[in-house]
């Protein structure tokens, strides 16, 4: 069975877009659906630490991200170009992360069976 791509494309907070997206991972995870998460574009802020949520009255759901392992999702690709356009680099991120580069990162998009964009 080819996995499900849920690709994370915006920020994390100011719409619930990436709740949903980690709540879906979360869920097809559960149900023994190979899932592989990305993350491009500003997408890649959705990972990085010590948020503050709470200062604009948002949910703090970026810490359920460490939940991933418990549910055996473990193909975490993060599309390098975007962190290093921000600024960012694996270690600024909260948790363990493939660093791809566009051309590698494409290929493992296409390798899954369907991709949802968030």
């Amino acid at each position: 069975m080819k996995p499900l791509g849920i690709l994370f494309t915006r920020a994390p907070h100011g719409t619930a877009r990436g709740r949903e997206a980690l709540d879906l991972a979360l869920l097809s995870a559960s149900y023994d659906i190979p899932t592989r998460l990305f993350f491009s574009g500003d997408g890649v802020y959705q990972l990085l630490k010590a948020q503050q949520p709470d200062r604009i009255e948002a949910r703090d759901y970026i810490a359920t991200f460490k939940a991933l392992p418990l549910y055996d999702v473990e193909e975490i690709l993060v599309c390098g170009h975007s962190l290093n356009e921000r600024g960012l680099c694996a270690d600024d991120l909260l948790i363990e992360v493939a660093v791809a580069e566009p051309g590698q990162f494409a290929l493992a998009l296409n390798q899954t069976e369907q991709v949802l964009t968030f």
